[in-house]
């Protein structure tokens, strides 16, 4: 297995024009791989966006950003198989999805508690199982590592899990 990871920045003029068609040039489902190759690209993607670096406001916010998500996630709903784990990227990206979040300022802390509806949560998880399930069967992954990477999803967002 691959090691590095696979970083992809999107432009303040893409996320604002929701222009996401260089991406899925590399990676839109046609462009994929299968079997093995498919397999080492599980948990290596990191999304970022530049342009928002001087604004005071949390990612999940800004409704230019949280547009952008949705539409992104509405083209490519992979992010449960391909996204890591390892970092917190993929929880903005989820949070920007979601109906509404709260934010909720921790005294001593620098970062913010993100909240949301944990069932608004669920549900959007629930829905991306189906392209992650899609993406497994690909890769030609057995149950014993569908089974892991969900059990993982549901520790990553802190979902009680019971097989």
């Amino acid at each position: 297995m691959h090691d590095e990871f696979i970083c992809y920045q999107f432009s303040r003029q893409e996320v604002e024009r929701a222009d996401f068609k260089h991406f899925l040039s590399l990676y839109g489902l046609e462009k994929l791989p299968a079997n093995r190759q498919l397999q080492d690209l599980m948990n290596r993607f990191i999304f970022s966006l530049s342009g928002w670096d001087e604004d005071p406001r949390e990612i999940h916010t800004i409704p230019e950003i949280r547009r952008f998500y949705s539409a992104f996630h509405e083209a490519w709903p992979y992010w449960l198989y391909f996204c890591n784990l390892d970092n917190d990227t993929l929880k903005p990206m989820t949070m920007c999805c979601l109906p509404s979040v709260n934010t909720i300022e921790v005294d001593g802390q620098v970062d913010v508690a993100v909240t949301c509806n944990p069932l608004d949560l669920f549900n959007l998880l629930t829905q991306d199982f189906l392209p992650m399930n899609l993406m497994c069967e690909r890769a030609g992954m057995g149950e014993d590592r569908i089974f892991d990477r969900t059990k993982a999803l549901f520790e990553y967002f802190g979902l009680p899990f019971d097989a």
